[in-house]
């Protein structure tokens, strides 16, 4: 569960992730099987309750697609979408019939629009259609004692309210245990559209008989609060995506939606998850690198910069304490931390603490001297990166002492030879040669410095980033080390990434030797 005990009071929200199908019709986003099969596998990682493979019916890759992920993927019900006919509907239940919880999910529209204009269907035709479907699916369901059917009357948010309580009781009667209520176009706001989930609850007799779903879309900004919304009035699944990805302005947010239930428990506190928040961000990422869509850098929960900081009052309270300015723990979603980033409008306390976590401790008489060469910097800079603060600490503080300079480095390394890495380091005792092999170049290269100077460091972070654009773009390697409970961090810039990282690991090496000395 959402890591805390539900009480009797507590009813659950299921979490019905639809990244592979809405989210894949994304303009650009399209997938492979075997990228389909890995993002599943993943959602079943994050504990979605069920995950809608796709639309067998729409290609003979989307049926395989769908077919894979029912056999391999384990924990979540797999769900095939199909329009209210019958050869979708057997083709869906083919596909997904072997998975051990299995759901049809059928729909039509139900709007006067949607009948007018691309089902050409009187409302008795269209509820004729959607019982027959509902009908015909539940009897392929009776070979598999697990397995569900799903309605959806499509833009539901612009149907006429007395039709859709007539198609939701009478497909319910059918044999639908969840129906699904769709906000195809992002059409109603909140209060609207609680309204309507709460006339379903007031005027479909057999309701309870039934799970009422919704799936909201993007288009005014509003699916997350309608769909909170919705909740509140006695919707028990959601329909999401992970990054909000989906048609046209997108779909709810998975994301969004899962950590305002968890985040705001005290309005909340009558509903739950059983998402693993810890796989949030990863499975953002994944998503965003599979399908080639970049998440904006202010998108909430999984953006770039949803826990970083610029501001130099925003700094300070979140030094002082994570809970001024964050309403979640990063760790909790599967961040490293929160960010601050360094620039004109920081103050002394921020860079201070970035100072101390490189491994200076500044003395308040020094301080001044080097925020003022800070500003500097910062003005002619977006943001001051941790190279640049070592710079301003060499010039106006003290340099740390170059015990040990790389020299040069070489690599060998291909697809069928373990990676050799040679380095050599200037010593005391002049330039020192040494070779070794590794997991990879870098690596090796670590293995190789280390016999050298006779120091085996705990490597604890390593990252990677680029300071400068184009094609011969600098390289700046950043990595922890712990000695005795002490963090030191060395850094490395090259257009050679493992130049730079030898550096960097070097650069740790002279730090350590010198707060050795000054214990």
């Amino acid at each position: 569960m959402d890591d805390f005990e539900a009480n009797q009071e507590q009813e659950k929200v299921y979490i019905f992730d639809t990244t592979l199908r809405d989210a894949e019709q994304t303009p650009g986003a399209a997938l492979g099987i075997e990228e389909k099969l890995e993002i599943a596998k993943h959602l079943a990682k994050l504990n979605v309750d069920v995950i809608e493979a796709g639309f067998p019916i729409s290609s003979p890759g989307d049926f395989d697609a769908v077919q894979r992920i029912a056999n391999e993927v384990e924990g979540p019900e797999i769900c095939g979408l199909s329009r209210v006919v019958e050869k979708d509907i057997t083709a869906a239940w083919k596909a997904i019939e072997d998975a051990p919880r299995a759901r049809i999910h059928t729909f039509v529209g139900t709007s006067p629009i949607h009948m007018g204009r691309i089902t050409r269907t009187t409302p008795e035709d269209t509820l004729r259609m959607a019982v027959d479907a509902v009908a015909y699916a539940k009897s392929l369901c009776t070979k598999h004692p697990d397995a569900t059917v799903e309605f959806s009357p499509m833009d539901a948010g612009r149907t006429e309210p007395a039709f859709l309580y007539k198609i939701v009781e009478a497909t319910i009667a059918a044999g639908a245990t969840v129906v699904n209520i769709p906000e195809t176009v992002g059409w109603t706001v909140p209060a609207e559209f609680g309204n309507l989930i709460a006339g379903i609850r007031k005027h479909v007799p057999n309701i309870d008989d039934a799970i009422i779903s919704i799936h909201c879309h993007n288009d005014l900004g509003l699916a997350v609060a309608n769909s909170l919304e919705a909740i509140q009035q006695g919707a028990r699944q959601v329909e999401c995506t992970i990054n909000g990805l989906g048609e046209r302005a997108g779909n709810t947010s998975l994301e969004e939606v899962v950590m305002a239930i968890r985040t705001r428990r005290d309005y909340f506190k009558g509903y739950y998850t059983d998402i693993n928040a810890k796989e949030i961000v990863p499975i953002s990422r994944r998503v965003s690198r599979t399908m080639g869509i970049a998440v904006q850098p202010n998108k909430a929960i999984v953006g770039a910069n949803a826990f970083a900081h610029s501001s130099g009052i925003h700094q300070d309270g979140i030094i002082k304490s994570r809970v001024t300015f964050e309403i979640i723990d990063p760790k909790e979603i599967g961040w490293k931390e929160s960010q601050l980033i360094l620039s004109p409008r920081s103050g002394r306390n921020a860079l201070k603490h970035r100072l101390s976590e490189l491994g200076y401790e500044v003395p308040p008489e020094q301080l001044d001297k080097v925020y003022e060469r800070f500003l500097k910097v910062a003005d002619k800079k977006k943001a001051v990166h941790d190279a640049d603060l070592e710079a301003i600490m060499s010039d106006e503080i003290r340099a740390v002492p170059s015990v040990f300079e790389l020299d040069y480095i070489q690599v060998v390394s291909g697809t069928k030879i373990s990676p050799t890495t040679t380095v050599g380091v200037k010593t005391e005792d002049g330039v020192v040669e040494n070779a070794s092999t590794g997991d990879g170049p870098v690596d090796a290269a670590f293995k190789a410095i280390g016999q050298i100077v006779n120091i085996q460091l705990n490597l604890i972070d390593y990252q990677i980033r680029s300071v400068t654009e184009g094609e011969d773009a600098i390289g700046e390697v950043s990595l922890k080390v712990q000695d005795n409970g002490h963090i030191i961090t060395g850094t490395g810039a090259s257009t050679d990434i493992i130049e730079a990282s030898a550096k960097a690991y070097i650069h740790a090496v002279n730090k350590l030797i010198q707060l050795r000395t000054e214990r």
